[in-house]
């Protein structure tokens, strides 16, 4: 259970706002991958979560640890906030894979339903479009640019 504690410090620094607790919990070459923002580094996924907490006012975040077995961590979580670009009401309920080494995550994979947030954050355009890979790739495109961005900013 050390390694469901580490992925549970995690996720209850994420639900307190503290980006860095969060980052403390990554190996230094940890990688992070999920279909908005698409495989990251360890320096990327730690700016993106800094990023995502500095633009929601009412992000809301619940976890639960599904399995811990040698090394690898299985949790869900959700995430309640509203979407800053159209000011839309977003429910994500994401399946987290973690594995751990030296008691750190040093992968982390989340997956979700692509199409089903992009109806909630984007409306109608995301209900037709959503489950393109042209639509998500333009989305990815402006969230890897807004991250780009945010590094720039904050050095």
């Amino acid at each position: 259970m050390a390694d469901a504690a580490v992925v549970n410090r995690f996720y209850e620094a994420f639900a307190r706002r503290d980006a860095a607790a969060m980052a403390a919990c990554y190996h230094p070459e940890a990688t992070f991958e999920d279909p908005a923002f698409g495989p990251l580094d360890h320096d990327n996924a730690c700016a993106m979560w800094a990023m995502l907490l500095s633009r929601s006012n009412d992000l809301a975040i619940t976890h639960e640890v599904l399995s811990d077995t040698r090394g690898l961590v299985v949790a869900q979580w959700v995430a309640r906030y509203t979407f800053t670009r159209t000011g839309r009401p977003v429910v994500n309920r994401i399946n987290a894979t973690l594995t751990l080494e030296d008691g750190l995550i040093r992968t982390h994979r989340d997956r979700f339903s692509f199409w089903a947030w992009s109806r909630q954050a984007f409306g109608l355009p995301g209900l037709l479009l959503g489950w393109t890979p042209w639509f998500q790739a333009k989305v990815r495109a402006e969230i890897l640019r807004a991250l780009k961005a945010y590094r720039a900013k904050s050095g």
